[in-house]
């Protein structure tokens, strides 16, 4: 269904390129969000201070970044010793919250990832490495496996407790797509409307039923028909998935970025789960943290990065994207990686930027 798909692990935050070359991209992508304002939104800070800002309170969906609340909330209960980080986890229990071709072959590239690094014993993998997987690999099934053992409850509840007053309701992302399911096609819009005219309320409650049985009914995930979700369906889909605005996801990398609110050993677990850039060497030269998550559907393509350089600078950026065709999004996950490396490293582009938004 997925058919654009960020590849979180080629982000090594390393300027391999000519710094002509990366500077093109980053200035590629600048300019689409200049000159896309009614699809492009942008919060970039440095130090407290505001560097640039586009739409920063319009509400957008958020593909997979809404899973950093999922990794917050692990990163608190580890720390607290509520779960255990290193307990195994079976690949079949996994598997329940699996539905394939409908993730861009993310999760069974996660599995093949576990077992290069033999990870992998007796068919069952660590806890911490679910949650990495969730990250890294943006995994669907990792995620809502991780929503049902934390409680999505105590999820939700991270969105009050950081005070991200622009967020809408967290929902389980694989068990949504079971309301897309249409066998007779030329009902299409009918189906289309009744799920546009369900409230909030009403279509998470929906999707609540459904995450419950898929646990238990095995039938159900086998009826499951990726070939019903059209352009139409899909569509549907990613506007109604959980939205929030780039201030409030810059908000919340200000306080992850700062290690406020939570303790330090929660803390530790989180930068394990979110930071892992910070394994590559190159990256701990330049870089004290950097912890980022991104997503993307067909039509969508967000991120939320935050970082502390050796210098004690740090820096918090969310832009979103929707309503993108699939050239676009391609072409936009292409120069994400030299507009991070522009904003974080070179004082030119940050004054362009700078200059930019604030004609």
């Amino acid at each position: 269904m997925m058919k654009v798909k960020v590849l979180p692990l080629l982000i090594v935050f390393i300027a391999i390129n000519s710094a002509a070359h990366s500077q093109a991209k980053a200035d590629s992508l600048l300019d689409f969000i200049t000159k896309n304002k009614s699809r492009a939104a942008l919060y970039i800070t440095k130090n407290d201070t505001i560097l640039a800002r586009q739409n920063e309170n319009k509400l957008m969906p958020l593909a997979s970044t809404v899973k950093i609340l999922v990794a917050v909330e692990f990163a608190k209960q580890a720390g607290s010793n509520v779960i255990d980080e290193n307990s195994y986890i079976s690949l079949n229990e996994l598997d329940k919250y699996y539905i394939a071709n409908t993730d861009g072959g993310v999760h069974p590239a996660w599995i093949a990832y576990e077992r290069t690094k033999n990870h992998i014993r007796q068919d069952s993998v660590q806890l911490l490495d679910v949650a990495r997987g969730m990250m890294m690999f943006s995994s669907n099934a990792n995620t809502e496996f991780l929503m049902d053992l934390l409680g999505l409850d105590n999820v939700k509840n991270n969105i009050q407790l950081f005070g991200l007053h622009q967020h809408t309701a967290i929902f389980p992302l694989v068990s949504s797509l079971f309301l897309y399911q249409n066998p007779n096609k030329a009902k299409e819009a009918s189906i289309l409307k009744s799920i546009k005219n369900l409230t909030e309320e009403g279509y998470c409650k929906i999707i609540y039923q459904i995450h419950n049985a898929l646990k238990y009914d095995t039938v159900l995930k086998k009826k499951f028909r990726p070939e019903d979700l059209t352009g139409n369906m899909q569509k549907l889909w990613s506007d109604k998935l959980t939205a929030s605005s780039v201030k409030t996801y810059n908000h919340l990398c200000n306080i992850l970025n700062r290690r406020l609110y939570l303790d330090a050993n929660s803390y530790g677990v989180l930068a394990e789960v979110l930071e892992y850039i910070m394994e590559n060497p190159l990256n701990m030269k330049i870089y004290k943290h950097f912890g980022l998550k991104n997503g993307s559907t067909t039509f969508v393509l967000t991120e939320a990065f935050y970082a502390s350089m050796q210098n004690d600078d740090k820096y918090e950026v969310a832009y979103f994207f929707n309503d993108l065709t699939v050239q676009e999004n391609e072409q936009l996950q292409g120069w994400m990686n030299d507009f991070r490396i522009g904003i974080t490293q070179r004082e030119s582009f940050r004054k362009k930027v700078t200059a930019v938004f604030n004609k």
